[in-house]
């Protein structure tokens, strides 16, 4: 049987894959035939539509540790073509701890980095954009304003995974 921390991981990876299935998905809109009336109204959007006030999301986490799993679910389905797919290889491009700091709606409020991988200065500056278009991040309502740390897991094809979601390497 599995570790309980391994399957808690395998199961948020298995999530975050259906979330970015689903975001991914859309179907052709209706084939509208004229009937002669009205012009007909304008179709529904369908995907992902940016929030004003906030993450379309509410986070149910207690604690800024158990928020971990909720933003990167949140990165990984925003992300989806670039997360690296199965086991990472044993020497990884880049590895950086980054604190994000947010409001009580999601918004990103600023950044700090705990272990920047400063030899890999254009992946600071990926990462850090990465962030600032996820935001906002699931509202992390019982919390209230908060700081979302993760480590960044780069591999050298551009593809990255984040350690709470990690498949692990090789």
């Amino acid at each position: 049987m599995p570790a309980p921390r391994s399957l808690s991981r395998r199961i948020a990876a298995l999530f975050g894959g259906i979330a970015a299935l689903l975001c991914s998905c859309r179907s052709a809109p209706p084939e509208q035939v004229p009937t002669g009336g009205p012009p007909a109204t304008a179709p529904a959007v369908i995907g992902p539509v940016p929030a004003q006030k906030g993450s379309a999301r509410v986070s149910a986490a207690t604690t800024e540790r158990a928020y971990r799993q909720d933003g990167a679910t949140h990165l990984y389905g925003l992300n989806a073509e670039r997360i690296y797919k199965g086991k990472l290889p044993p020497l990884l491009y880049a590895i950086g701890t980054l604190q994000v700091h947010l409001d009580a709606t999601g918004r990103v409020t600023g950044m700090s980095w705990m272990r920047a991988p400063r030899h890999a200065p254009e992946v600071i500056k990926e990462i850090e954009a990465t962030i600032r278009r996820a935001s906002p991040f699931p509202a992390p309502a019982r919390i209230g304003r908060m700081t979302y740390t993760d480590t960044w897991l780069w591999d050298k094809s551009g593809k990255f995974q984040l350690d709470t979601l990690t498949e692990g390497q090789n």
